[in-house]
């Protein structure tokens, strides 16, 4: 078998691997990217996780569900009136399939266009050669590739409950989340975290009655404090049943649904039943087939790659991104270190910044931060300055009809230095891209409240609060 040479093999087609490629075969190298994901034609689909069974399908359903939502609860308010109203789940999740579609081919419309050779199947590691390492694709057809440098991009893999596998159709995964066929009348959620937060909220929306468990005795943990008592009031408020500091016990599923035995956070037992269950408890290294051991490349006792703060690995001219690797498991993440891989290869200076690298739960109301948290904040002694501005004294969400929420700027005490933003309300997602622009800058709280703002827009609660650090805002 003859073997194809490249300057870059980048394993795996997910955000990180894909624009990795691409920004490779940008700066003058001869690349390759394998990814295995396929449609339900047999079809390529890179893109990954995020594309075929996270970010992108997932966004897709929750504005469908909050259309629907805001025909059956809001549109009176605009004197707008709904008859007969109903959802026909099949189309909704047909359109779902559709933007997905069109999102894996844009990416092969990218690779051709980049000149990128694109193989279709899965990428493992054979043995070193001279000249780089050889790796076989497992596909239609197997091939046998040699990179002078290795880009391994494999992503992630939901972790399942122990002894309790996921079978899509009753215990779900992300994947079965968003294939659910009609709307169950009763849904659990194990975990509230993203995944669990957002496709309970979506089958909410849609009328199932959902009760989500977690085992921690707080709710989002890793959100400012502040921001999270908001967010459950909020999610409280529309109807999500929230249990937290349980301890799951025997999950057994039937032909009628799935039993749940739990122990709540007072120690007494307790028995949820629903049609379906989604667990959501967090995702592990995919490393499943890469052959590591072939070649020697380390791997941590979490099964994730090894890599120093650059994303090289212990084998020369290997580099490992995204999910794969430690850091927060988010495609935005693998992105950023995707082209910088690829311009450290060419000799460049790349860029991660870790600290500012975003956060967003797309439920309603969205919930965004960069940054420190409050608690964080506390924890390390620093001493710092809070402003904080809600959205109902906003003239831009109440013409929307959406006020929940707030924005709150944390700052240092001494330097006025922006430290962390954190944002519950309408169009968070988009609103913390300020922030992070003005923390990769060093901004100060005052440098944001002195920029001009569009009235009336959102994006005025970010000035508001950035002024409240120094009790300045003009507003509330």
């Amino acid at each position: 078998m003859t073997s194809k040479s490249f300057d870059v093999v980048v394993i795996g087609g997910g955000p990180g691997g894909y624009i990795a490629a691409i920004r490779a075969a940008q700066l003058g190298f001869n690349t390759a990217c394998i990814d295995e994901w396929k449609n339900k034609d047999g079809k390529p689909a890179p893109g990954g996780t995020c594309t075929n069974v996270g970010c992108i399908p997932s966004k897709a359903l929750l504005q469908s569900s909050e259309n629907f939502e805001h025909a059956a609860k809001h549109f009176g308010d605009h004197g707008i009136q709904v008859s007969g109203l109903s959802v026909d789940v099949a189309k909704m999740l047909a359109r779902k399939d559709a933007v997905v579609k069109q999102n894996n081919d844009g990416i092969l419309y990218l690779f051709k266009k980049n000149k990128v050779s694109f193989f279709h199947g899965r990428g493992s590691f054979v043995k070193a050669v001279e000249g780089g390492y050889e790796i076989k694709v497992s596909g239609a057809e197997e091939q046998t590739l040699v990179g002078k440098h290795v880009i391994v991009a494999t992503g992630s893999n939901p972790r399942a409950l122990p002894g309790v596998a996921f079978d899509e159709d009753k215990i779900l995964s992300n994947d079965g989340a968003l294939r659910i066929p009609q709307v169950p009348k009763k849904l659990g959620v194990i975990g509230s975290g993203v995944i669990g937060l957002e496709m309970g909220s979506v089958w909410r929306r849609l009328g199932a009655e959902v009760t989500v468990l977690e085992a921690l005795p707080t709710f989002l943990a890793a959100v400012d404090e502040q921001i999270a008592k908001e967010a459950h009031k909020a999610f409280t408020k529309q109807g999500l049943k929230i249990e937290l500091g349980v301890k799951i016990g025997e999950v057994q599923a039937g032909a009628d649904g799935v039993s749940v035995a739990y122990t709540d956070s007072k120690g007494a037992a307790q028995t949820l039943e629903c049609e379906r269950l989604i667990v959501s408890i967090g995702r592990v290294p995919n490393t499943h087939g890469l052959n590591p051991e072939s070649v020697g490349l380390t791997l941590d006792e979490r099964g994730a790659i090894v890599v120093d703060d650059e994303c090289r690995t212990n084998l020369p001219n290997v580099w490992a991104i995204g999910d794969v690797v430690r850091g927060p498991m988010l495609a935005h993440k693998a992105e950023e270190e995707g082209v910088a891989v690829a311009e450290r290869i060419a000799g460049q200076h790349g860029h991660v910044n870790f600290n500012t690298i975003p956060w967003v739960i797309y439920t309603s109301p969205e919930i965004a931060w960069v940054g420190k948290t409050e608690q964080q904040l506390k924890a390390e002694g620093r001493a710092y300055k809070a402003g904080t501005f809600p959205f109902m004294a906003n003239g831009r969400a109440r013409a929307l009809g959406d006020t929940t929420g707030l924005v709150k700027f944390l700052a240092d005490a001494k330097t006025d230095e922006i430290l962390g933003v954190h944002i519950i309300g309408p169009f968070a997602s988009e609103l913390i891209a300020e922030a992070v622009v003005a923390m990769e800058f060093k901004a100060s709280a005052e440098d944001i409240a002195r920029i001009c703002h569009a009235h009336p827009t959102l994006s005025e609660a970010v000035k508001e609060a950035a002024l409240a650090v120094d009790n300045r805002s003009l507003n509330f």
